[in-house]
């Protein structure tokens, strides 16, 4: 049976390629930088323009689909998720890494369809790295099949984490107490690359065994999340429950051992969903 979706794939590859080449010029250029829900919360013109730019593509090519877009959610539009095919989009996933050249910057491109994700592409684009997964088809970089490391054992893991952009004294606080927790049992290390989709794809990689982070977005995770659970990875809620895209908070471990330990460390931050509901 032909794949339903193949087609909105390989679409999704191309869009995140173009996107990629204008970000990748932009970053030459003078940046002009806005701010958000704090002074550490950037935007820029270029995320708005590459997400019309895929949007606008998208509907033109399939105009009954739906989309959820970070600048568009931004501008005021709802954030719901819907049994109707949905593009789940991150225009430029790292804007401040973006905005100070730290060549760690990805269009990331989900793509749900009664409310599951069926595929993923995540374009890293100074590196130049295509990350792409299919629900039941595998993940993979640049054509190269990816595979998680498989760690079981939290004393011999890489994690990786974000410090974020909530700048609140009591957020930080408890930010940098589950990084101490989960330093002292002891693991090998902690890493933070400046954006949530790529981190997801390091875990599929087998680079690091885990990533967990509270207070990012559905657009952050949507891609990612089907590339590690493709490689062999698995995806929680930080509690160690089921993944929940709309919760703004995740766990992608090389496995469910270590992703159900790093929950156990974790206090977990006062979020509000992406959908509005409660926790």
């Amino acid at each position: 049976m032909a794949d339903p979706w193949q087609e909105c794939l390989d679409f999704a590859v191309q869009l995140a390629r173009k996107a990629g080449a204008v970000v990748c010029a932009a970053m030459k250029e003078e940046i002009s930088v806005m701010e958000k829900s704090s002074p550490a919360d950037l935007v820029t013109v270029t995320d708005q323009k590459v997400e019309e730019i895929i949007i606008s593509s998208v509907r033109e090519k399939y105009p009954s689909h739906s989309f959820i877009g970070e600048e568009s959610v931004a501008a005021g539009q709802a954030c719901t998720l819907t049994d109707n095919p949905t593009w789940i989009i991150d225009p430029i996933d790292g804007t401040t890494n973006f905005v100070h050249r730290f060549p760690f910057v990805a269009i990331s491109i989900g793509f749900a369809v009664n409310k599951q994700v069926e595929f993923g592409v995540v374009y890293s684009c100074v590196e130049d790295k295509m990350y792409t997964g299919r629900r039941g088809k595998g993940a993979y970089c640049n054509g190269q099949k990816l595979q998680v490391s498989g760690q079981k054992d939290i004393t011999k893991s890489m994690i990786i984490t974000e410090l974020g952009s909530n700048r609140n004294p009591d957020v930080i606080a408890t930010v940098l107490s589950n990084m101490e927790r989960l330093l002292c049992i002891p693991i090998h290390g902690i890493r933070a690359v400046g954006t949530a989709a790529v981190n997801m794809c390091l875990v599929a990689t087998g680079g690091a065994d885990a990533y967990y982070e509270m207070g990012i977005h559905c657009w952050d995770m949507a891609a990612a999340s089907v590339i590690i659970t493709e490689a062999g990875g698995v995806i929680l809620d930080a509690k160690g429950g089921p993944f929940d895209l709309m919760s703004c908070r995740v766990i992608a471990a090389s496995s469910k051992e270590i992703g159900e330990r790093i929950s156990k460390e974790l206090h977990l931050i006062p979020l509000v969903r992406d959908d509005g509901r409660k926790q």
